[in-house]
């Protein structure tokens, strides 16, 4: 053990002076030899890591998408050259360096953390065996080990002898209840990080193996956690803990605020944005403004839920710009221009009141014309219609093909009268 803390003191020192300070600020408050002063300490160190550590996970989200586009890519190298195992990594170098992407990018967090990790387990568990490390002194070290969290003394084990719980101060079963509920935790909270990156924020429109490894590890990850966990010391269980409900928080952000295209997440992400653009009428922040930028570059390269986010604004008479911005569209605006207008000069057509059939009789009987309404119409003027009795005296006698129309004056069906077959001579 002294050889592998040796090994770890470039890091070990600087955890344990981290620790240090958020102890004293802790310990002013609650006591230095309570719990919760030393509990808020690792607590404390995980944000602080977890915050430095944004950068990297920028990296990674990027890495791993820029992955899962190249997935098609991948899979028609590795099916071309399937029996040529050089060549095919040759390819894959290739790919990576005309599209600018390290697949070892998605792993940059997980590889940064882990020199903390190894440094707090070293930590504590000299602290477990009474050893003083880093600026850990033997004052801060008996202060440590009367420290309990809800019971169970920071470097405390599931599997501790009862003799080395007993040393203590504290009892074996208090121990292993803690622990498993810090092991049980843990492990969910992997699970539905994991859960809720595959089932929201993976591409539907495109089938790869890399959904397949993701959803192994989803099951994966919680039964590596919950059969190592049982070895590790409460101190660490926090730590591990603190850093999966980070991770658990910050997977829900990207989610809901960058999700990934093609995903169930971007469709509900760009249904938001659709309310708060017509609503507002323009995009706001700098996330909403590079979303629409992004979209508005792919072009006709869009998924279907990107298309159905500029559709609509469209229909609502914005359009979106090359630079992230929404502005009123000049078809949309010219549209209701032409249309006010028609609405201003343009009068309402008037329909004609409908006389009743006694009323057409009379006035027939009367010897009245028949008044114009939109159900009767005719193609002769006025005056050939009142003048009809004494026009057909004057014409001459009409040829027999002629009889239909006549009938069609006299009140019967309008229109081209279906002829008649002709006889045969």
């Amino acid at each position: 053990m002294d050889t592998i803390a040796s090994l770890f003191s470039f890091i070990t020192t600087p955890v344990s002076w981290v620790i240090v300070q958020f102890h004293s600020v802790y310990g002013a408050i609650f006591g230095p030899d309570t719990g919760w002063a030393w509990g808020l300490s690792i607590v404390s160190l995980v944000i602080l890591i977890r915050i430095c550590l944004i950068p990297l996970f920028v990296k990674q989200i990027k890495a791993t998408r820029a992955m899962q586009t190249l997935q098609p890519e991948m899979k028609k190298i590795q099916e071309r050259y399937k029996n040529d195992k050089q060549r095919q990594s040759e390819e894959m170098m290739k790919l990576y360096k005309e599209t600018g992407t390290n697949p070892l990018s998605s792993c940059l967090p997980i590889l940064a953390q882990s020199p903390f990790f190894f440094a707090l387990y070293h930590v504590l568990n000299g602290i477990a065996s009474g050893d003083t490390i880093g600026v850990i002194n033997q004052s801060l070290l008996e202060s440590a080990q009367k420290a309990h969290i809800f019971g169970a003394p920071l470097a405390s084990k599931f599997f501790s002898s009862e003799s080395d719980v007993a040393a203590l101060n504290a009892s074996l079963t208090d121990v292993r209840i803690v622990t498993a509920i810090m092991i049980v935790l843990m492990s969910a909270s992997q699970f539905f990080t994991q859960r809720q990156l595959m089932t929201k924020n993976v591409d539907t429109t495109v089938k790869t193996p890399f959904m397949q490894q993701q959803k192994m590890l989803m099951y994966v990850f919680p039964v590596m956690f919950a059969v190592f966990g049982v070895n590790f010391p409460v101190g660490v269980l926090v730590y591990w803990l603190t850093t999966n409900v980070w991770t658990m928080g910050q997977q829900m952000y990207v989610i809901h605020n960058n999700p990934t295209p093609g995903s169930k997440a971007q469709a509900a992400y760009l249904e938001r944005l659709h309310k708060r653009v017509t609503l507002h009428g323009k995009t706001r922040g700098r996330g909403e403004k590079s979303i629409v930028k992004a979209i508005v570059a792919k072009g006709r390269d869009r998924n279907e839920f990107e298309r159905k986010f500029i559709n609509g604004l469209s229909k609502a008479g914005l359009a979106a710009q090359a630079d992230g911005t929404v502005i009123k569209s000049d078809a949309a605006a010219a549209q209701a221009e032409d249309g006010a207008t028609v609405a201003t000069t343009t009068p309402k057509r008037q329909q004609p009141k409908r006389q009743s059939k006694s009323q057409r009789h009379s006035a027939k009987a009367a010897g009245e014309s028949e008044p114009k309404t939109s159900l009767t119409k005719s193609d002769e003027p006025e005056d050939a219609q009142r003048g009809g009795q004494s026009a057909a005296a004057k014409k001459p006698a009409q040829k027999p093909g002629a009889g239909g129309r006549s009938k069609a004056q006299s009140g019967q069906r309008k229109g081209p009268q279906r002829p008649k077959s002709p006889s045969k001579k």
